[in-house]
């Protein structure tokens, strides 16, 4: 079968390989692939810009859905046919104090799928059965490709900031995250403001189809002038950072308001600049989010069950695996939202 391979170090260095269709070992499953989602962390294995470990030669790819097709031994609970969506912590070790707290995303030994482990830009893929999640029949495969970010939102979202009612929340960056956590927001009473830039001008339109309160080109009208009038002066309560700018993190500290809260989604994939004395002059409560656990995928499933947050909307491209490097020139390029690769074409 064929993988999209990073196989070695450095920039670039990823191909299309064929490679041996995997056994599922103990307490393993094997999956047919459905659907996988690009995640701006897969640009960045391509780049060789990122932090998180990377041992190639790996197949990558780790946003996924797809049908169990044979479990290994001692595997119970589960069976071929099963529809499932796959957490991405492949391993860790269990009994260090973030596992023991079920904070695992933090293990300093965490193996990640589609970084360390061969992920699922592929036919085929294994990960451990602990690690499933049944995906219900009222969800497609399709929408179950976008459960794992939607997993990493939700953690962010919902369990690392505190949203009530009646908040008001900026969200910077439109793009498919960001649009997944106005979602979010605004399943949780908050009103929101999504920035972008010119080149967001369609997804923009997007965001105000589902849900946005207001939407904001920063290149057209001063950030801080909208925030002035929507909050009387006092600043947003929350900004939830999706885009990964330099420049849109700075605005965000001056938009805030004092006592508020900031959070870091979007990965900058470089050192930045930050005059964070203004973190200690507003009293701010900022953290970061990495990955997801196993409380925010069943949150996520829930919220797309219910009919909270839609995830169909989001995805532009669906191309076959063979066309990955088209998918990631419009990923990379802002041309599309969500491209999603069928690895069974």
């Amino acid at each position: 079968m064929k993988g999209l391979v990073k196989y070695a170090a450095g920039p670039g260095n990823m191909e299309l390989q064929e490679i041996p269709e995997p056994k599922p070992g103990a307490g393993e499953v094997k999956i047919a692939v459905q659907y996988t989602g690009i995640c701006g962390s897969d640009l960045h294995i391509y780049h060789s810009d990122i932090a998180i470990p990377v041992r190639p030669p790996v197949v990558t790819g780790h946003e996924f859905s797809g049908t169990i097709v044979e479990v290994g031994l001692g595997v119970e609970h589960w069976q071929p046919g099963d529809r499932v969506v796959s957490e991405t912590a492949y391993s860790y070790c269990g009994v260090c104090i973030h596992c023991r707290e079920g904070f695992y995303n933090l293990c300093n030994q965490r193996k990640t799928l589609g970084y360390w482990y061969n992920g699922a830009f592929a036919p085929y893929t294994i990960v451990p059965a602990a690690r499933l999640h049944p995906l219900p029949d009222s969800i497609s495969f399709l929408e179950g490709a976008l459960m794992e970010p939607l997993a990493c939102i939700v953690h962010a979202v919902v369990e690392l900031t505190h949203i009530q009612a009646g908040d008001t929340v900026l969200v910077s960056g439109p793009g498919a995250i960001g649009l997944a956590t106005l979602q979010v927001a605004k399943a949780h009473g908050a009103r929101v403001l999504i920035t972008g830039t010119p080149v967001d001008a369609e997804r923009l339109e997007k965001a105000k189809l589902l849900g946005a309160d207001w939407t904001l080109d920063v290149t057209k009208q001063s950030l801080g002038e909208v925030v002035e009038e929507i909050t009387q002066g006092v600043g947003v309560d929350i900004v939830l950072e999706c885009s990964g700018s330099e420049k849109a993190l700075q605005d965000a500290l001056l938009s805030v308001r004092k006592r508020g809260q900031l959070t870091q989604i979007g990965l900058f994939g470089k050192p930045i600049t930050l005059d964070f004395e203004r973190i200690c002059y507003k009293e701010l409560k900022v953290t970061g989010s990495l990955g997801s656990r196993w409380t925010s995928w069943e949150r996520a499933l829930q919220m797309v069950e219910q009919g909270q947050v839609q995830l169909k909307p989001l995805v532009s491209d669906i191309l076959p695996l063979g066309e990955w490097k088209k998918a990631f020139d419009l990923f990379e390029t802002k041309k599309g939202l969500k491209i999603v690769l069928d690895p069974k074409e």
